[in-house]
């Protein structure tokens, strides 16, 4: 019997820790770098304010927009140290506001930690599904990431992960993180004939995440010059164009909830950017990766004077053309192939990506053949169809008051105009891409002034400032929801949330759960009520809200 008890015993000791053997021979990442290639870190002169350079000719500075420019050039490694040392400071406050973000969504310490090691066990091949070049690029940056979240995992592999984490939001679109909208228009479509792109790239993770935003310049040793709107030590592209006019934007589609990391697709979107020129090019590269989540990359082209969508699942890869002059993307796939997927019917089935379609195609027709400022105009649209108010935030909304950056590329004439703070709303910024590739002279370069498309009015706006103050106190909230911390909100903090934004679903969404979870079932179910008859972005919201009425009406009618 004793016997029986040791041997019992034996096994409840060494099972966890051959689970964590097993575990960590298993996320464990080496360095892509061979023997010897190591080298010294990085030197950063300082040239003026906000003005910085090395000894490897690449450099950072910011312009008077409050937008960062970086250029950088050489082979991967070296291209990694210099972002990296560049932008250190830069990419120590993104990876805090990143960090504390996730940390206001989960609810506990404990789940936080374990969410860590599944995410670890979830990535644990992820390197193998990268090509070596962006391998050394980001461990090259890495070298340069803040010791004060090695608790998280060690700075190699944070790297890495962060290119995933565009894949990790939108598999997990109840988190909201992504609903980006796109255009391509040409022809009659276009007030030059030429082909023209608009896109808002809607990943949110927090007012913090969004500052700091950074258009790179990369002239690498291998492949093609091109520019990315980005943030710091992101190696991975979701919106940019290179010199041969091919430009990239990404839009996610509705994905499983994957069980094993393969390709990032903005790592699929960047091979794409260095080296390929025309749109067969770009299908092949993408069909030669596999992904782990759903995506569609719009594809324009210079030199095939059009614009086609790839549609991509970790199964299936199609190029989508259409014959009309205009081409409409949201969050659903289109294709023959792919538009009766299960998944993607069931996120139509939402209500809310075919209704901004819908509304972008309204927008066009009514605008009349489009230029940069009326694809501007478009892109800062915040009314739901016919102009109705539907509240500012609403996912159903083309501006939805949440982009990280917002971009118009007209690759026929290598232009790029990128929208400068706060969200869409401040001015888009041009640059003359061909003058870019072909000088590169000096320390620095910048936007072209008299390109640039002016900013928009509603920023002088009392609906803006009230706009902040819906930020502010929906963070309240939320940050209450999830884990019970901070102060319960003041009369004055409802009725100014109201104020803010009178017309928004969300705000009566938010006082319904906030009033729920404090067990004021009587405010909660009448804030409910308003909210039912708003404008509500998705079907699975409206349910919600349904089932928050049932439960208030149930306690109501106990007591």
């Amino acid at each position: 019997m004793r016997k029986k008890v040791k041997i019992m015993l034996a096994i409840l000791i060494l099972l966890p820790l051959t689970l964590v053997v097993v575990y960590f021979f298993n996320v464990r990442m080496s360095s892509p770098l061979a023997e010897g290639q190591e080298i010294p870190d990085i030197e950063v002169k300082t040239l003026g304010q906000n003005h910085f350079t090395t000894a490897t000719g690449s450099w950072l500075h910011k312009n008077d927009k409050d937008v960062w420019e970086i250029y950088i050039q050489g082979e991967p490694y070296e291209r990694g140290l210099a972002f990296g040392a560049l932008a250190q400071q830069l990419l120590a406050e993104k990876e805090s506001a990143f960090i504390s973000e996730i940390e206001n969504r989960v609810p506990s310490d404990s789940y936080l930690n374990f969410l860590k090691y599944v995410v670890g066990w979830f990535h644990r091949d992820l390197d193998e599904y990268v090509p070596e070049e962006y391998l050394k690029e980001i461990y090259g940056s890495s070298q340069y990431m803040a010791d004060s979240f090695d608790y998280v995992s060690p700075k190699y592999h944070r790297g890495l992960s962060y290119h995933a984490a565009h894949d990790i939001g939108h598999a997990l679109q109840n988190m909201n993180l992504v609903g980006c909208t796109s255009f391509a228009v040409k022809g009659d479509k276009s007030e030059n004939g030429k082909l023209l792109i608009g896109r808002n790239f809607d990943f949110y993770f927090g007012e913090q995440f969004a500052k700091d935003r950074m258009i790179a310049f990369y002239n690498p040793s291998e492949g093609y010059q091109f520019m990315s709107v980005t943030w710091a030590c992101f190696s991975g592209v979701v919106s940019g164009m290179n010199e041969k006019g091919l430009t990239v934007t990404l839009n996610s589609a509705k994905s499983a909830i994957p069980s094993i990391g393969k390709t990032p697709v903005s790592i699929i979107a960047r091979q794409i950017l260095q080296y390929a020129s025309t749109i067969d090019e770009a299908y092949a590269i993408a069909e030669s990766y596999e992904s782990f989540v759903a995506e569609t990359f719009l594809i324009g082209s210079k030199q095939d004077g059009r614009a086609a969508l790839i549609e991509k699942t970790p199964e299936t890869t199609v190029l989508y053309e259409e014959d009309d002059n205009e081409m409409i993307i949201t969050n659903h796939f289109q294709s023959d192939e792919l538009k009766n997927d299960p998944l993607n019917q069931e996120y139509l089935q939402e209500g809310v990506s075919d209704y901004r379609y819908q509304r972008v195609h309204q927008l066009i027709d009514s605008l009349g053949a489009l230029n940069p400022a009326k694809a501007a105009y478009l892109l800062r649209d915040t009314k739901g169809m016919e102009g109705k108010d539907i509240g500012l935030a609403n996912e159903k909304a083309i501006n939805q008051l949440i982009a990280h950056h917002s971009v118009i590329f007209s690759p026929e004439e290598m232009i790029a105009w990128v929208s400068t703070p706060p969200y869409q709303l401040g001015d888009y910024i041009a640059y003359n891409l061909n003058q870019i590739f072909t000088d590169r002279k000096g320390s620095s370069f910048t936007y072209t002034d008299s390109l640039s498309i002016e900013f928009d009015p509603f920023l002088n706006t009392n609906g803006y400032k009230g706009y902040t103050d819906f930020v502010l106190i929906k963070e309240k909230i939320q940050k209450f929801l999830a884990k019970g911390e901070g102060n319960r909100l003041q009369d004055q903090e409802v009725n100014r949330f109201i104020e803010s934004n009178p017309r928004g679903f969300l705000t009566y969404y938010y006082l319904g759960d906030y009033f729920k979870s404090i067990e004021a079932w009587q405010e909660a179910e009448k804030y409910y009520n308003i909210a039912l008859d708003l404008e509500i972005a998705k079907n699975s919201e409206r349910r919600h809200i349904e089932e928050g009425l049932k439960e208030c009406r149930k306690h109501i009618e106990i007591r």
